[in-house]
């Protein structure tokens, strides 16, 4: 079973290579997605938010209050830090989980993970290959404003806090561009599809 790493900076396609890969039979799955789900109302990892960052993270709701976690943890390393301690042991037993299962339903199948923050917390991890979708910044900053609404300088404060296009780069085993049209991205990711299947 291929077990591949699917990352990206933030509005760089990676969700749209993602879904053409689960066209063709990948299983994807979804850091983001995954990081909701242990945080989840009544989970562990929410009461030791709670009980480091304080309880106004926690909203009426009993869900999470990102807008509140984010502001606190936000340009702050030594509190990032310590959220990245709470969540990132719990992200990766519960991602291991999920490819295991995946591989005991069917052992060919090719499993893709889709994880944003790959060269800060998981590119050690033992991945077939690396793939990383990649546009310059300029791209993605317009993507943010243009389809995500978000004023200029929100969107250069998203993009200066992940790491350096440099450094996704450099660790990856396959590029795909997408800085051009949705269907060369797609075109590109159907190459890969056939080099995973071809083995």
């Amino acid at each position: 079973m291929p077990l591949i790493a699917l990352t990206g900076g933030i509005a760089s396609g990676k969700s749209t290579i993602a879904r053409r890969l689960a066209e063709h039979g990948a299983i994807v799955v979804d850091a983001d997605q995954i990081v909701r789900d242990v945080q989840a109302p009544g989970s562990a990892v929410l009461d030791a938010i709670a009980q480091t960052f304080g309880p106004e993270m926690i909203g009426d709701d009993g869900a999470l209050n990102r807008a509140a976690l984010g502001a606190a943890v936000f340009g702050d390393a030594e509190l990032l830090s310590q959220l990245n301690a709470i969540v990132h042991p719990a992200v990766r037993a519960e991602s291991k989980r999920r490819f295991e299962e995946a591989l005991s339903a069917d052992p060919n199948t090719v499993v893709v993970y889709d994880v944003p923050l790959l060269v800060e917390a998981r590119v050690d991890d033992p991945w077939d290959l690396i793939v990383v979708a990649h546009a310059p910044a300029e791209v993605r900053k317009r993507r943010l404003i243009d389809v995500r609404g978000m004023k200029e300088r929100e969107a250069q404060d998203r993009i200066n806090a992940q790491v350096s296009d440099d450094r996704r780069l450099a660790i990856a085993d396959v590029v795909i561009d997408t800085a051009t049209t949705l269907a060369e991205t797609h075109a590109q990711a159907d190459a890969l599809w056939e080099r995973l299947r071809a083995g």
